[in-house]
């Protein structure tokens, strides 16, 4: 197997197993297989590829579990009304804003005291250069 990594634009809402599974398949009984109905989760709609599979939807439906949800997608506000390209611009800040707090969060650990200077040098300059690339898509994003 191959490592991936990827990155797509979404709509979901908050939709355990069980309400997904009446919505998608409504002349269906639950597939005792499907596993518990009563699992947190979210139904996703894939509007960049695949066909779609529900007469409500103009993209791919599916059905998430929520922690895997949680851990894949972040939340993109305030994209109403904007294009594409402008959305893709917001959803590139919300990630890059992502990775500053998570690699600030790292540098006051005792993993990062632990790592060799030049190794904390460079992760200090990553996350000043990050910080400024996203104050740069902030200035942007404030001339949609």
């Amino acid at each position: 197997m191959q490592r991936y990594i990827g990155s797509k634009i979404l709509f979901a809402m908050a939709m355990c197993r069980g309400d997904f599974v009446a919505y998608r398949y409504p002349d269906q009984q639950p597939n005792p297989d499907a596993g518990d109905l009563a699992d947190e989760g979210y139904l996703v709609e894939y509007t960049d590829g695949g066909k779609p599979n529900h007469p409500a939807h103009k993209g791919y439906i599916s059905w998430s579990p929520k922690d895997q949800f949680d851990a894949a997608y972040l939340l993109i506000d305030n994209t109403e009304g904007l294009a594409p390209h402008e959305v893709r611009v917001v959803a590139e800040k919300a990630q890059l804003d992502d990775k500053v707090a998570k690699l600030s969060a790292f540098m006051g650990t005792d993993l990062f005291n632990g790592l060799p200077d030049k190794v904390k040098e460079l992760r200090t300059a990553q996350l000043g250069a990050m910080r400024e690339y996203s104050g740069l898509l902030g200035e942007i994003i404030d001339l949609f």
